[in-house]
C-alpha cells in the first residue's frame, strides 16, 4: 500500500480538524444573522460572536472589547499599523526588524514611505536590541514592529528587551504573533498584537488584532471599526474552537514536536552541503529550515511532493512562493536552496524517520538532474 501523505508545510496554514470543521458548520447554523440587529436570530448570532471573541481574547491575554477581526492576516497588519500610526500624527518614522513578514514591511512602507528603518539581526535571527533602542529613541518614530517568532526559521525574539526600549521611548510596539499563537504561550509584552487563525488550524479568511486599553489608535480607512460591514461569525467561532483545541494539548504537543524538530535539525546538519538555520534553543517547536548548497528549493519541493511529503521553500510570506527569502538574506544565510518544514500535531516519529530516509535520495536525484 502507498505510504500516507505527510503534511510538513505548516507555516501559515495548518489542516482543519473535524472539531474545527464542526464548529464552522455550527456557526453557519447559529451565526448567519446580523449581530447588530434586535431579532432573536441576531441575538443568537451576537451570543456566538461574543463567546468566541472572549475565548480568543483570553488566549491572547487581551480584553474582549479590544479584540478586532479582519478578513485576513495581511489586512490585520495593514489595519494595525495604519490605526496606531494615525494616532501618532507628526511622527513619520517606523522601526522594524529586518526579518518581519513582507506583509508587515509593506504595511509599514504604505504608512511611512521611505521612512521605515530595518534593524539588523544576528546569524540566529535575533534583533540587535541595542540598535533597536537607538532607533526608537528618535522622537520622530511613530511605532515599532517586532515579531514574536519567525515564520520561516522559528527563532523566538527576546521581546522583553525590545519592549523595555520601546516603553522607555514611549513608542507603541506592534508584535506579530501570527506564527506563534497556538504553538507556544502568547507573548505578554505588546501594545498591539496581530494573530493569524489559519496558522493554528482555522479556515482561511480571518485576521486578529488585539489592542491594549492604553493603546491609542484611529480609524485610517473608510467605515467604522477594523472590519467595516461586519465579520464572518462562522470563521470567528471556528478560530476560537481551533485555538482551544491547540491549547488543550499545548504542553504535550510542544514537547513532542520540539523533540522531533531537534532530531530533524541534528540529522539534516549531518548531510553534505546542508546548513540548519535559526536559533537552536530559543525557537518555535514545530519549524525547521535548512539551506542546501548548490541545490534549488523548487525541484526538492516537487520531488518530495511526489514522494508524499508536503514541504515549503523560498519565502514563506512573499507573493511568489519561490522568491528568495528576505529573512534568510537578512541573516546572511543562503536564500535559494532552502527547505522549510512545519510540523502539525498529527506528525509522528515514523513520519519524520520516513522523511529523513527519503531526503538523501531526493537530493541526489535533484543534483543529478541539475548537472545533466
Amino acid at each position: 500500500m502507498p505510504a500516507r501523505r505527510v503534511f510538513l508545510d505548516a507555516s501559515g496554514r495548518s489542516p482543519v480538524t473535524p472539531r474545527t470543521a464542526d464548529a464552522f458548520l455550527a456557526g453557519l447554523a447559529e451565526g448567519w444573522a446580523d449581530p447588530a440587529r434586535l431579532t432573536a436570530e441576531s441575538r443568537r448570532a451576537r451570543a456566538v460572536l461574543d463567546g468566541a471573541t472572549e475565548a480568543i481574547a483570553v488566549a491572547l491575554g487581551a480584553s474582549p472589547e479590544h479584540v478586532h477581526f479582519t478578513s485576513g492576516a495581511h489586512v490585520a497588519f495593514d489595519r494595525a499599523v495604519a490605526a496606531v500610526a494615525a494616532a501618532r500624527r507628526g511622527r513619520d518614522r517606523i522601526v522594524a526588524s529586518a526579518i518581519e513578514r513582507r506583509a508587515v514591511l509593506d504595511a509599514a512602507e504604505q504608512v511611512a514611505p521611505g521612512a521605515v528603518t530595518r534593524v539588523p539581526v544576528d546569524r540566529a535571527g535575533h534583533v540587535d536590541s541595542e540598535h533597536f533602542a537607538r532607533e526608537v529613541s528618535d522622537p520622530a518614530v511613530s511605532l515599532a514592529l517586532v515579531q514574536h517568532g519567525n515564520h520561516e526559521i522559528g527563532t523566538l525574539q527576546r521581546l522583553d528587551g525590545v519592549a523595555d526600549a520601546a516603553a522607555a521611548a514611549q513608542v507603541p510596539l506592534i508584535v506579530d504573533a501570527s506564527a506563534t499563537v497556538g504553538h507556544v504561550d502568547a507573548p505578554e509584552r505588546w501594545d498591539a498584537l496581530v494573530a493569524d487563525p489559519a496558522d493554528w488550524g482555522a479556515p482561511l479568511g480571518l485576521g486578529v488584532v488585539a489592542m491594549r486599553p492604553r493603546t491609542r489608535w484611529l480609524t485610517a480607512w473608510p467605515g467604522d471599526g477594523f472590519s467595516p460591514g461586519g465579520v464572518s461569525i462562522p470563521l470567528v467561532l471556528a478560530a476560537a474552537v481551533a485555538l482551544q483545541e491547540r491549547l488543550e494539548s499545548l504542553e504535550a504537543d510542544r514537547s513532542r514536536l520540539a523533540a522531533l524538530t531537534a532530531t530533524l535539525r541534528a540529522r539534516l546538519a549531518q548531510l553534505e552541503g546542508v546548513t540548519v538555520v535559526g536559533d537552536e534553543i530559543e525557537r518555535l517547536p514545530h519549524l525547521v529550515t535548512a539551506a542546501f548548497m548548490y541545490l534549488d528549493g523548487e525541484p526538492i519541493v516537487s520531488a518530495l511532493d511526489r514522494e508524499g511529503f508536503a514541504v515549503g521553500s523560498g519565502s514563506a510570506c512573499g507573493s511568489d512562493t519561490f522568491e528568495p527569502s528576505q529573512v534568510l538574506a537578512a541573516m546572511g544565510a543562503l536564500t535559494h536552496g532552502n527547505l522549510r518544514l512545519g510540523l502539525t500535531p498529527g506528525v509522528d516519529d515514523s513520519d519524520v524517520e520516513r522523511f529523513l530516509a527519503t531526503l538523501p535520495r531526493v537530493m541526489e536525484d535533484v543534483r543529478r538532474s541539475m548537472t545533466a
